[in-house]
């Protein structure tokens, strides 16, 4: 296991080029924003991947040297080749990466081939969200309160269709009502797997200093176990343990 964990921040990256607004508000694009708060932490090495950059930023070297890996997608994600969406599957399965899906990542290629489901669910206006910590002894909550506020933030509503996480740690409750499962967990393979809801594009989420802990928070809990043995992607047949030759 390196020393420091190996983060890569892919992002679309359309967005940020084509709207002004949104440009003004994440002048070196999401992903820039994201890495500008990680590379502050002495345990992760950032780097950042976009659509547009040759195999999508991530070919199979930045994949074997990545420990976690965060998606943000929206608009674009049937232009992602499935090459990379099963070298993804596979870092994460057997080789134990950590994969984070960012807001609209709940459609992502990577997301939905990772958990297995559709990843559908119920979408509107901008309103106020107040999220709730809902699981205060999990890792990524460390250092959140009870609850908090975000003044405007896309409205995501149930149902959503993914499997029933591992552990659920945010909710989501929305001014008119709808709620959410807004950060939850999974495990595939030897790898672990974050969704986390808040970060639409037109709005300074990823500025917030709580949603900024806890995306440092998944990064570590999210990052490789220590294996003491080599994990293949084999179905082996095992000789008895008795037998004297069998290693």
């Amino acid at each position: 296991m390196a020393d420091k964990i190996r983060v890569t921040i892919w992002n679309e990256y359309r967005h940020e080029v084509n709207n002004e607004e949104i440009a003004k508000l994440y002048p070196k694009g999401i992903h820039g924003q994201i890495a500008s708060f990680l590379s502050e932490e002495s345990d992760m090495e950032v780097r950042t991947a976009t659509l547009d950059e040759p195999d999508h930023g991530i070919p199979d070297e930045v994949l074997d040297n990545t420990d976690v890996l965060l998606w943000w997608g929206h608009m674009h994600h049937g232009e992602v080749r499935d090459d990379r969406v099963e070298y993804i599957r596979h870092r994460v399965y057997t080789g134990g990466m950590g994969f984070i899906a960012l807001h609209s990542g709940h459609h992502s290629k990577p997301f939905r081939a990772l958990v297995g489901a559709t990843g559908n669910l119920s979408w509107g206006e901008n309103q106020h969200e107040i999220l709730w910590n809902l699981k205060p002894s999990h890792p990524i909550a460390a250092g959140i309160p009870d609850h908090f506020h975000l003044e405007e933030e896309e409205l995501y509503a149930e149902p959503f269709y993914i499997p029933n996480p591992d552990d659920l740690i945010l909710g989501g409750w929305f001014e008119e009502g709808y709620i959410f499962r807004s950060c939850c967990t999974f495990t595939r393979g030897v790898g672990k797997i974050v969704y986390l809801q808040p970060g639409h594009e037109s709005v300074p989420t990823y500025y917030n200093p709580y949603i900024q802990r806890i995306i440092k928070n998944a990064v570590r809990w999210a990052r490789p176990n220590d294996f003491g043995y080599e994990i293949k992607n084999e179905a082996p047949y095992v000789r008895s343990a008795l037998d004297p030759d069998a290693k």
